[in-house]
């Protein structure tokens, strides 16, 4: 198989209810794509019946392929699709598909332009969520954003959005240097390609809200833990920053 324009890596943990739903939803509107891709499901050690569908739909999805994401996380299970990908850019979307693939088609004029990393947001202005968010959870995530941006991202509205798309060497670069397999893995990989050096662009999304969707108050705790850490390590050096020419310095 030639390089392909697109990869589309979707981390998945006991998703056999809709993975079939959205990998079909998503072949469909990709077959009309002038462009190549490729779609990986970076399964993270399930225990239900998403292994046996994705092989399944391996012989009736153009160029599907099952990889193991190993255990411990979704950030594992993202970074190894990126990092197993061949696509010349590399998109994670999360199995529920709450942000339709046809998104990535916005996506695309800012790749073209130079970024090497645009994420879609439903925090900035023309974001549509369906339905909106209850208000204490749209107050939740502004309060954890304030933090994240006087830490580590300032200017990034939302760093959480399951939506991300990255060149083939952002890609490498990023995920070969991150660390964190939780909540935080978004505004690690965020934070990486800000200290190498990428320009990011954070553009609205249409975004179908899972109101059965539930976070725990544990995971924000353990989201706030982990930023700390991201913090501390780059302050400290612990990234290697391997590949890069003049390796940034921390601060």
């Amino acid at each position: 198989m030639a390089q392909p324009y697109l990869s589309i890596i979707i981390p998945a943990y006991n998703e056999a209810e809709r993975i079939a739903q959205t990998l079909v939803a998503m072949d469909k509107r990709l077959s009309t794509a002038e462009y190549s891709y490729e779609i990986l499901v970076a399964d993270n050690g399930s225990t239900d019946g998403t292994v046996a569908i994705v092989r399944n739909m391996e012989k009736m999805v153009k160029n599907l392929r099952l990889v193991d994401g190993g255990r411990g996380g979704k950030g594992v299970a993202v970074r190894k699709g990126m990092l197993e990908a061949m696509g010349h850019v590399r998109l994670f979307s999360d199995a529920d598909n709450s942000t339709p693939i046809e998104q990535f088609d916005a996506m695309m004029p800012y790749l073209k332009e130079g970024y090497g990393v645009v994420i879609g947001s439903r925090a900035v202005h023309g974001a549509v969520l369906d339905p909106p968010e209850s208000l204490f959870r749209r107050a939740a995530g502004k309060g954890l954003n304030v933090i994240v941006q006087a830490l580590l991202l300032p200017g990034i509205h939302d760093s959480q959005c399951g939506f991300k798309a990255f060149t083939e060497e952002a890609a490498v670069k990023i995920f070969g240097e991150s660390k964190i397999s939780g909540w935080a893995f978004d505004v690690e990989v965020l934070s990486l390609a800000k200290r190498m050096g990428y320009r990011i662009k954070e553009m609205p999304v249409y975004w179908v809200n899972d109101t059965r969707s539930h976070v725990h108050a544990s995971a924000g705790l353990q989201f706030l833990a982990e930023i700390c850490k991201i913090r501390w390590w780059l302050w400290h050096g612990v990234y290697a920053f391997k590949g890069l020419d003049n390796p940034p310095k921390a601060r």
